[in-house]
């Protein structure tokens, strides 16, 4: 909240290994659900790693978004810096060593939240995103539905209520 008593505008930032498979379909999930809501939202995504920083997302990933209607190939990976813990509200990370490699470069002074994705959905929290990439095509159909019930949670949760 703002001091003048106004819900600042939320800023999301996903986050994964390499930044080609789970954040970027989590915030290509999370664009398509806040517009369909009408919610201004900032959203981005970012890796730990910095191994495809510059690269679309994985092919496989790619076709699933597309499969949902959705296209997250002009997004490109990017790695973790120190300044998203000011620039975003929320951190989610994808499982619990992306979490750990985040608090692990955190300033004390951090202002972003700093949970996992899965936390929250009811009965899901502590549990990481499967990452679909060194299995078969078909994992990313169940990432996607992660994510994708993610980003309805976060819709509700940053909602105007009235």
């Amino acid at each position: 909240m703002r001091e003048d008593g106004e819900i600042a505008k939320p800023a999301i930032l996903f986050l994964c290994l390499g930044n080609i498979c789970r954040s970027p379909l989590a915030e290509g999930a999370a664009r398509a659900a806040f517009a369909r809501a009408g919610v201004d939202v900032t959203l981005d995504s970012a890796g730990t790693g910095d191994w495809h920083v510059g690269h679309a997302p994985d092919k496989r990933a790619q076709a699933e978004a597309r499969r949902r209607g959705i296209d997250i190939s002009e997004l490109r990976a990017r790695q973790l810096s120190v300044d998203d813990f000011y620039r975003f509200n929320l951190i989610l990370a994808a499982d619990e060593t992306n979490l750990r490699d985040a608090l692990a470069i955190r300033p004390a002074d951090a202002t972003a939240d700093l949970r996992l994705m899965l936390d929250l959905i009811p009965g899901r929290g502590g549990k990481g995103v499967t990452d679909p990439y060194y299995g078969k095509d078909d994992g990313f159909a169940s990432t996607w539905e992660d994510v994708d019930a993610v980003a309805s949670a976060l819709v509700a949760e940053f909602s105007p209520k009235g």
